[in-house]
């Protein structure tokens, strides 16, 4: 079961809720507008987080940013060639 709706009125610049419309497909504009605004809710959550652990553990260096970057494009390369050789 779905969790209960509301009803709701917003208002927003016109091109981008004809954007918005003319993306949403069978679902519809209120599900499309759903999803955005609990991406939105997420992303905030996640930049609370950050800011919580940066306050305990100092900013994260660009460093090592990057340097997760790089383990990321590493894995992704080895699963592509993990993939390749298992077909």
């Amino acid at each position: 079961m779905s969790d209960p709706t509301g009803k709701y009125s917003i208002t927003m610049p016109r091109d981008i809720a004809e954007a918005a419309k003319a993306r949403s497909g069978p679902s519809g504009l209120s599900a499309y507008v759903a999803a955005a605004v609990a991406r939105q809710i997420e992303r905030d959550n996640l930049n609370e987080l950050i800011q919580v652990a940066e306050a305990e553990h100092g900013p994260v260096t660009d460093e090592e940013i990057q340097a997760l970057r790089d383990q990321l494009q590493q894995a992704r390369q080895q699963q592509t060639r993990g993939g390749a050789n298992a077909a």
